[in-house]
């Protein structure tokens, strides 16, 4: 087969997603020039625009709502669903029908996220629930397939399946939704497949975009923070300027926890705004009214963000004729409106000590996205960087951190995400963090110049794929945690007392993915025939602990637990229940799914698999 002449990025994310590519053979050096792919799609009933990007929104039309051929894209396409500009627009009149945040969806722990939930259903005035769902994950695969058709309409004789194909996630990602990704992408057909986290395309694409001068803007010893804030996430991720054999380098050393928390709690916030602002005019909204009212938010929110000349933009409530309102409402959103609701919500001034608050939980709630119960970015940065204090002490060129630094010393930031457009938000959090730093006689951090924040995620994951087959820049970091297994310990049965858990390291901090496997040294005792529990954990700090040291005691900020996997291991001519003499192995695949095998030493020669990023049970 011959070897794929273009290297593509995909940013598949909760807002919209992009494509960007590389020919690799026109490229000399580290000069890579890429190009983004113009994406067809309708942006109204029988119109069809080529756009920078897609819209990660889809919309189940009707079987009544349209004429036949207004639907037509210049590939076959399922006339039921709607994706990209169109989609949008339906949606702020017809929410009940719009699928979107299926990004966020992908990776709620608590759903099945191959199961039709999506759209959640809307308690709509005068209307049946007879709408089709579809699963977060076939939401995925239907974006992934519109990007596929768009790219071999353009390219047909090197079709988007036989590519070098990068796609992103959110580096708080967690295995199983890294898995549903990589899934979705198989389904597809793409056959060349690497997952790369969003901050650090970010950051490759400032790498590209400085044309090789990157290494006059930074020196051995500075700490990069990368702000990437999504549609649906906020990802933090901190990355050190190494040396080897006097080149520079960039080492990975953190990435925050999983918070959900982006463009979609600001949209709320402003239907909210909004809601109240037409309360006091004498306008009371329904739910239903409230969910349309959140799609016009977003739009007025993004058209102010990117024009900085406009002060106001219209948003328009539709009515279904209900009594609370005869007929459609037209307000608006101010620039000041907007900020100030941004600024003071998301991006409060606060101390480096705060920490985002944690409120007391009803005991029964609606299923729904496990949002992040405190809005303020800013002290979720501040509880990130106080908990990486000792990060880099272990980074050859780094000088350690004095004992009473709070938190770590970020030289440099870089921020990326819509968002991020609006320069009054980059100015507020660049102010708070050097605030930080100046009350602890700290240099203030520099600003990284970003391109393109709403396309720079697809255009660094082009560049990687680009780098990793011809040479190049690489961010070293591998996994951003080490991973644990609970050990049960044998003891004889007490009273009110469970039996002592350990947690065994399975791989280290900073493995890279790829790697050969790697094999704790004890035995254990394996349970099969009977259902069972493997208890997985996670560390963000630990750095320092291999595969095979046992943990008997560690604090809730060393160590996350994880998803679960409950499973009944296959007997295998076995006795039902019979503990089996074993030892592990675990192995990190290039798209950073885990995978820990049980291999017996006693008996008939198997081994058991179980893989850690799906919620089913283990492959064997």
């Amino acid at each position: 087969m011959s070897k794929p002449r273009f290297a593509i990025g995909i940013d598949l994310g909760t807002t919209h997603c992009a494509l960007a590519y590389v020919e690799s053979e026109k490229c000399d050096g580290e000069q890579v020039e890429h190009q983004q792919m113009a994406i067809p799609q309708l942006t109204a009933p029988g119109s069809v625009e080529q756009l920078p990007v897609l819209p990660s929104f889809i919309y189940l039309p009707h079987q009544d709502e349209f004429k036949s051929g207004d639907l037509s894209l210049p590939w076959p396409a399922d006339p039921r669903r709607i994706a990209g500009t169109l989609a949008r627009k339906q949606g702020t009149t017809t929410p009940m029908r719009l699928v979107s945040s299926a990004k966020s969806w992908l990776c709620h722990p608590d759903v099945d996220r191959k199961a039709g939930i999506l759209p959640p259903p809307i308690a709509a005035p005068d209307m049946k629930d007879d709408i089709p769902r579809m699963s977060p994950f076939d939401a995925s695969i239907h974006y992934l397939a519109h990007l596929r058709d768009a790219w071999n309409g353009q390219f047909p004789n090197d079709p988007l399946e036989r590519q070098e194909v990068t796609v992103t996630v959110p580096a708080s990602f967690d295995p199983a939704a890294r898995e549903l990704t990589a899934e979705a992408a198989s389904a597809v057909g793409i056959q060349n497949l690497v997952l790369l986290e969003e901050p650090q395309a970010a950051l490759y694409s400032w790498v590209n975009d400085s044309r090789g001068d990157w290494r006059q803007q930074v020196k051995v010893g500075d700490i990069l923070l990368v702000v990437d804030v999504g549609g649906g996430t906020t990802d933090l991720s901190l990355i050190a300027v190494t040396e080897d054999a006097g080149a520079l380098e960039l080492t990975r050393v953190a990435v925050g926890e999983h918070i959900l928390l982006g463009g979609d709690n600001m949209d709320l916030a402003l239907a909210h705004l909004v809601k109240q602002k037409l309360k006091t005019q004498g306008t009371e909204l329904d739910r239903w009214q409230v969910q349309a009212l959140t799609h016009g938010c977003r739009q007025a929110k993004e058209s102010l963000l990117a024009d900085a000349e406009l002060t106001s933009v219209p948003v328009v409530v539709p009515s279904r004729g209900t009594k609370l309102i005869g007929g459609s409402i037209r307000t608006e959103l101010t620039r000041e409106e907007v900020e100030k609701t941004l600024i003071e919500g998301f991006f409060p001034d606060c101390e480096i000590s705060a920490r985002p608050a944690v409120r007391e939980r009803g005991a029964l709630t609606k299923v729904g996205l496990p949002f992040a119960q405190d809005p303020g970015i800013t002290r979720h940065l501040a509880a990130f960087l106080s908990r990486q204090a000792g990060a880099t002490g272990d980074l050859e060129g780094f000088v350690e951190q004095a004992h009473w630094a709070s938190f770590l010393h970020p030289t440099a930031v870089l921020f990326n995400g819509g968002v991020f457009n609006a320069s009054v938000l980059r100015e507020r959090v660049a102010s708070v963090i050097n605030r930080w730093l100046a009350a602890e006689d700290a240099p203030p951090a520099r600003l990284l110049e970003a391109r393109d924040l709403d396309l720079a995620v697809a255009r660094g994951a082009a560049f990687f794929a680009h780098v990793r087959g011809h040479g190049g820049v690489r961010i070293r970091g591998g996994t951003s945690h080490s991973y644990y297994v609970g050990i049960e310990c044998a003891a004889p049965a007490i009273p009110g007392m469970e039996p002592e858990l350990q947690a065994l390291c399975l791989v280290p901090f900073g493995l890279e993915e790829g790697s050969d496997p790697v094999r704790p040294p004890q035995e254990f005792g394996l349970i099969v025939g009977e259902p069972v529990r493997f208890r997985f954990f996670g560390s963000s700090v630990r750095r320092e602990d291999q595969p095979g040291d046992l943990l008997e005691e560690w604090t809730p900020d060393e160590l996350d637990e994880l998803e679960d996997i409950q499973t009944n291991l296959p007997a295998d001519n076995r006795e039902q229940g019979e503990v089996v003499p074993v030892r592990l192995q675990a192995a990190v695949s290039e798209v950073g799914n885990l995978e820990l095998i049980a291999i017996p030493l006693t008996g008939k020669p198997a081994e058991w698999k179980v893989s850690f990023n799906t919620r089913g049970g283990p492959e064997r």
